[in-house]
């Protein structure tokens, strides 16, 4: 089983349009709404591949109603826990030449009891050996130092972690060090430079940032890097991995790096190694940004993807 965590989810209303002009009146030629934040995207893309899956997210107003509805409408096993607060809604437009502008609101404010629900219902929801996947912002009232004892909770009672998350959350978590820290993180370049306080300005300053985190205790680190692919630094590699994968049409790239996590997720579940894994993994994000939303079906196993040794003087664009 696999269980997602999303601390602050969201209502994704996505606006196809030819052109965004900022001042003026814009036409959508069609509209999306769906249940989102990191951790529900994750849930979905699995889902939709038959894993087995179970999504953890706090629930609160109309918002809240009209995501969980949907959930069960698209068949996803959810776990809720009761919020006072109401649940954001977040705008996405999508021009035709796939560029993306997001509106994202702030969401709820959840109290210190709510936060420990979310925490607490993280692990009833498990098992050991089970993961537990924590991934996107948290909202006020959800201190960053509460992820990082959540993250080691989940650990010392024998959780399988991974973490997507960014800023100080992501940093708290990092603070510790051994069996404390998650097994995996999914940082992309901007992220993984922020965390560790390097400039990124070649595959080779990205793997060298990336072993940083190998070095405090992390055992895989998958970072997305857009339109140069992804890396896979891991501890029982002997060495950093460069992936690729084409993409026919760019459609909306929103979404894409969660569909790259839950691709590694689902095929590490089925029993494949690494590198088939991150095979996996670039499919699945290659596949998100070619859907105009973030529920993406069963990626083609067929799709060819590049997997290289890191050349370490190729620029990032």
């Amino acid at each position: 089983m696999i269980v997602t965590v999303t601390a602050n989810p969201s209502l994704d209303r996505t606006l196809h349009l030819s052109r965004f002009v900022p001042g003026e009146v814009n036409r959508a030629a069609s509209t999306m709404v769906e249940p989102s934040g990191k951790g529900v995207n994750v849930a979905l893309a699995l889902h939709g591949v038959g894993a087995a899956v179970r999504a953890v997210l706090p629930v609160g107003g109309s918002v809240g109603e009209e995501i969980t509805a949907l959930l069960d409408d698209l068949g996803l096993e959810h776990v809720d826990v009761p919020i006072d607060g109401a649940l954001r809604s977040n705008i996405t437009l999508v021009e035709a030449d796939g560029r993306t502008s997001k509106v994202n609101e702030p969401g709820p404010r959840l109290s210190v009891l709510e936060a420990e629900a979310l925490c607490a219902m993280s692990l009833s929801s498990s098992e050991s050996d089970d993961w537990v996947v924590w991934a996107g912002s948290l909202p006020d009232g959800f201190a960053p130092h509460r992820l990082a004892a959540a993250v080691a909770e989940a650990r010392a009672r024998g959780r399988l972690v991974a973490l997507d998350s960014s800023g100080a959350p992501f940093e708290h978590v990092l603070a510790h060090d051994g069996e404390g820290l998650p097994h995996l993180v999914k940082p992309n370049a901007e992220e993984l430079a922020e965390v560790t306080g390097r400039s990124l300005l070649t595959l080779g300053d990205a793997t060298d940032a990336a072993h940083l985190l190998l070095a405090r205790g992390v055992r895989v680190v998958l970072v997305s890097l857009g339109r140069n692919g992804a890396l896979l630094v891991a501890a029982n590699l002997p060495h950093p991995l460069h992936g690729t994968a084409p993409v026919e049409r760019v459609v909306n790239t929103v979404g894409a790096g969660d569909a790259f996590l839950a691709g590694w997720l689902a095929a590490v579940g089925a029993g494949m190694p690494s590198v088939e894994a991150f095979a996996n993994a670039l499919r699945f994000g290659a596949t998100a940004v070619e859907h105009q939303g973030t529920l993406l079906g069963v990626p083609d196993p067929n799709r060819p993807v590049s997997i290289v040794p890191v050349e370490a003087h190729t620029p990032l664009s």
